[in-house]
């Protein structure tokens, strides 16, 4: 059957089921009971929702520990950030050698071993330690969504292969069965098809790009900012606003061919986006389609470059590389026309619109202006971003919708900043992570080392980095320290049997912006994959892990004994 954009695919209207082929070879049981049911039943011993780092993360770590595992996706593609949303990781200057779990690194070694065997590298780029595809200054290992896909696929192929996973792509759970505090099954629905199925589990998973699972299974949660009454957080609000929620993006790939013309057809919201002065709190540094932004840190204007022809190095900061996934100087020559870069800049942040409860028309209606807002910058830059010849525009800009695996040459799915986040047992608080509320906390001068959490599942880092909002705040950013995942975050506290693995853990609107990016994300879904295998083991629920000293202790060491680092060394 024809793929779908996943824009498209939410339209599709739910009707009967029957079992797909694509179920012949799963490990999952149909119950007899079930037989004659309008809804085939598929169960295993944990279902997760959502395909994305923390989701897959979870499942590799229920799976090499015996467990069989339902894995739903509403896009064709695992991987979330990396992938479907095409942005590659962002990450800490150390993730070498700490702050990520061996998984995570396995998957990172992954990704330049099949750079090392299948693509026609230059002696010089084979040779590095840590090769980076792009040499792009976000990241250390700056590379293209497909490949990202293809090594999580190789994670997952022996899984596949021995009936352990069933991967369920371009499924959306659509609703829960609820008994008291404990999931009993979820209902999804095949976006293809139409064909609906109940998925049974002992444990569930909530993985979902905008925390869907909780208001589903009736689980207690809190969107947008909290008040500094609320928190005593240093840059909390004075007042609460439960709408006020980061800026998404619809990130789209872009190589250059010098010479070439590959200008797209004007946009329809052209002439808005490009005369759109943002109404943010401080006031932004212009126009939002400008070669300038407000600097996160001083909200100052700062000027930017923009060259596809210019050096690797240089102030201003060169838009080009920011997020290069392809540097054709790593490659043989001949081997591409140009460099490939992602674009996912402050240029293309879309602040106009709410995703987290939104009806599929608003969903629908909030990408598809975030589309076009992507879509306005592409051919703003083909046509009159100015060049340092003095000309304007860069024709040669090509749209590389085969990057993005989509037709229309945008990200599968719209790059998520925040989510809902579950009222969990313990909330991390800016005062456990922020520098300056930590110094204030410890009456010491500066803020040097966060809290230590005595219930560490998992260790983490970035800054604290807040885009501007739906509520008009321009950026929020600050200095974090390398800090560690605490297992309370990660515990409803009500629900016996749902666990959050993505952006949806305890965290606020603030500590959100340290604790959702690409690696953390994983070692989350690492921690509450394990977790599940244990409470399973154990025979008891999650919260009694945390509760009963003796079991926590004995739980860190399961999972430090299968490479997760739970503290950052001194």
């Amino acid at each position: 059957m024809k793929r779908r954009n996943f824009i498209e695919l939410l339209t599709v209207t739910s009707s009967a089921a029957v079992v797909s082929p694509a179920f012949a070879n799963s490990s999952l049981k149909i119950s007899p009971t079930d037989v004659n049911s309008t809804k085939a039943v598929l169960s295993a011993d944990v279902v997760i929702a959502g395909g994305g780092l923390g989701g897959c993360a979870a499942a590799l770590a229920a799976l090499r520990n015996n467990l069989t595992v339902i894995l739903t996706e509403q896009t064709d593609w695992i991987g979330g950030q990396l992938t479907q949303q095409g942005v590659p990781p962002d990450e800490h200057p150390w993730i070498e050698t700490h702050g990520a779990t061996q998984l995570y690194r396995n998957f990172r070694k992954g990704v330049r071993d099949y750079y090392i065997k299948n693509y026609p590298l230059t002696d010089e780029s084979k040779s590095k330690e840590f090769f980076n595809p792009g040499d792009a200054p976000v990241s250390a290992l700056c590379h293209e969504p497909r490949v990202a896909l293809a090594v999580l696929q190789s994670m997952m192929d022996p899984y596949l292969s021995s009936k352990k996973l069933t991967i369920l792509l371009e499924h959306q759970v659509t609703r829960a069965q609820v008994a008291g505090d404990e999931v009993k099954a979820l209902e999804a629905v095949d976006l293809v098809t139409g064909e609906q199925l109940i998925l049974k589990a002992p444990f569930f998973v909530d993985a979902t790009e905008l925390g869907d699972l909780l208001p589903m299974t009736g689980t207690e949660f809190i969107t947008g900012a909290e008040s500094k009454v609320q928190t005593k957080e240093l840059h909390a609000p004075v007042k609460p606003d439960p709408n006020n929620i980061q800026s998404f993006n619809m990130p789209f790939a872009m190589d250059y061919v010098p010479g070439g013309n590959f200008i797209i057809p004007k946009p329809k919201e052209y002439d808005y986006w490009r005369n759109l002065v943002p109404k943010l709190t401080p006031k932004w540094s212009g126009k939002l389609l400008d070669l300038a932004y407000s600097k996160p840190a001083t909200l100052v204007r700062r000027e930017l470059a923009f060259d596809p022809t210019g050096p690797n190095a240089g102030d201003p900061l060169n838009l080009w590389h920011y997020r290069r996934i392809i540097s054709k100087s790593n490659f043989k020559p001949g081997t591409y026309a140009g460099d490939i870069t992602v674009v996912n800049w402050p240029q293309n942040d879309y602040f106009e619109g709410n995703l987290i409860g939104a009806t599929p028309e608003q969903f629908v209606h909030h990408v598809n202006r975030a589309k076009q807002l992507s879509l306005s910058l592409l051919y703003w830059l083909q046509t009159e971003a100015p060049r340092p010849d003095g000309g304007h525009g860069w024709p040669g800009l090509r749209l590389r919708a085969d990057v993005m695996g989509t037709r229309d040459g945008l990200s599968k799915y719209p790059y998520i900043r925040e989510s809902r986040r579950v009222k969990a047992v313990f909330t991390i608080l800016e005062e456990h992570v922020g520098q300056d509320n930590r110094a204030q906390i410890t009456g010491k001068k500066t803020g040097n080392t966060s809290a230590d959490f005595y219930d560490s599942v998992g260790i983490g880092y970035y800054h604290i980095d807040l885009h501007p909002s739906t509520a008009g705040n321009n950026y929020i950013d600050f200095e974090s320290m390398p800090f560690q995942i605490p297992l309370g975050a990660l515990l409803p506290r009500r629900m016996k049997n749902l666990l959050p693995a993505n952006k949806n853990i305890g965290t606020t609107h603030i500590t959100n912006g340290c604790y959702r990016l690409h690696p953390v994300e994983w070692s989350i879904g690492e921690a509450v994959g394990m977790l599940i295998t244990y409470a399973m083991n154990k025979k008891v629920i999650p919260r009694a892990v945390r509760e009963q000293p003796g079991m926590l202790k004995e739980f860190q060491e399961f999972i430090h004994s299968q490479g997760i680092e739970i503290k950052w060394p001194a």
